[in-house]
C-alpha cells in the first residue's frame, strides 16, 4: 500500500453529451427545481392580487382562482412527490 494519490481526472462527470447540452461541460445540466417552485408561488399571489380591482362581473375572479388553485395543487403535488423516484 503507497502513501501517493492518484491525479484526479480533469474531464468533467456528467450523464449527457456536451453537445447536446453545452451546459454539461460547466457542471450544470437541468433545472433549478427551488426556483420553479418559488416562481410557481410568486404566479399563484399575483393571480390572487388580480381580484383587487375595478372589475364589476365576477367571471374574472372564478378563472382566477381557479387557475391560481390549479397552479397552487401542481405545486403542492410537486413538494410531495419529490422525493419519490419516478
Amino acid at each position: 500500500m503507497s502513501a501517493e494519490l492518484e491525479p484526479a481526472k480533469s474531464a468533467v462527470v456528467t450523464k449527457v453529451d456536451p453537445a447536446e447540452v453545452p451546459s454539461a461541460a460547466w457542471g450544470w445540466s437541468g433545472e433549478s427545481r427551488t426556483t420553479f417552485r418559488r416562481a410557481g408561488w410568486v404566479v399563484v399571489v399575483i393571480l390572487l392580487a388580480m381580484l383587487i380591482g375595478n372589475h364589476k362581473g365576477h367571471v374574472e375572479d372564478i378563472y382566477l382562482i381557479g387557475f391560481a388553485a390549479v397552479l397552487a395543487g401542481i405545486l403542492i403535488r410537486d413538494s410531495f412527490l419529490q422525493g419519490k423516484p419516478r
